[in-house]
């Protein structure tokens, strides 16, 4: 049994409080979980207002399966949410 984890670091460019923040938040982490059927959190930066850190956690018996997964995770937040930079990214398989 494998576990992979995705760490995002994104920029909220245009968020100007917490409440907006989560509002913005929110939704993505309800969408991940949905479609790719992945667990989504936000893990840090909780009280910076353009700054988070989101993970998304998957575990299967195929340590390949994982890899690909997290990375069409990634590749769907950068394409899909405009307002939002990913300034860094990391994968782990344990």
């Amino acid at each position: 049994m494998t576990i992979g984890i995705l760490t995002l670091h994104i920029h909220l460019p245009d968020c100007h409080s917490l409440k907006e923040k989560r509002r913005l938040i929110q939704p993505v982490l309800v969408h991940l979980h949905k479609e790719f059927n992945v667990s989504a959190a936000e893990m840090d930066l909780l009280d910076r207002w353009q700054e988070t850190i989101i993970s998304c956690a998957v575990i299967s018996n195929d340590t390949v399966h994982n890899q690909q997964l997290l990375q069409t995770v990634l590749t769907f937040v950068i394409h899909s949410w405009r307002d939002f930079d990913v300034i860094d990214h990391r994968i782990e398989i344990f």
